[in-house]
């Protein structure tokens, strides 16, 4: 069973052939599917299977705090499903695909260093960094 379908089945989520199929789909590592990608992943398992309840259950994973929505680069949204353990993202100039990628030392401790006067009131609690280059591929 995917790590994704066990925590949603410990949190209780009522688990259908399309929601299974769903998180089937989103699960391993460096996953960055699109909304589409895991609709054309999806109809390979369950060809049934239709966009919007593909859509509706992406909606339901990412209110769930389950899976992630990651936008780079003004493209189409993508969806993480490694959404507990902290990390960031390295994007391939080229072909746009995504690592995730776990940096040494605390990346919301260099901006919680900023000056007063830049923090403008906020108390920082989330940052997100995108590194970028060429991937071997591409190269």
């Amino acid at each position: 069973m995917s790590d994704l379908l066990e925590r949603l089945r410990t949190r209780g989520w009522r688990v259908t052939a399309q929601r299974r199929v769903v998180a089937e789909v989103l699960d391993g590592d460096h996953v960055h599917l699109t909304a589409d990608e895991v609709h054309a992943r999806a109809v390979l398992r369950l060809p049934e299977i239709s966009r919007a309840t593909v859509y509706n259950t992406l909606g339901e994973l990412v209110a769930l705090g389950e899976v992630v929505e990651v936008s780079t680069d003004g493209r189409a949204k993508r969806y993480d499903p490694n959404a507990h353990r902290p990390h960031q993202h390295l994007v391939c100039s080229g072909c746009g695909i995504i690592r995730d990628v776990h940096p040494a030392g605390d990346a919301l401790a260099g901006l919680t260093g900023l000056p007063a006067d830049e923090r403008f009131g906020f108390t920082v609690d989330e940052v997100r960094i995108v590194y970028r280059g060429l991937c071997p591929s591409c190269r």
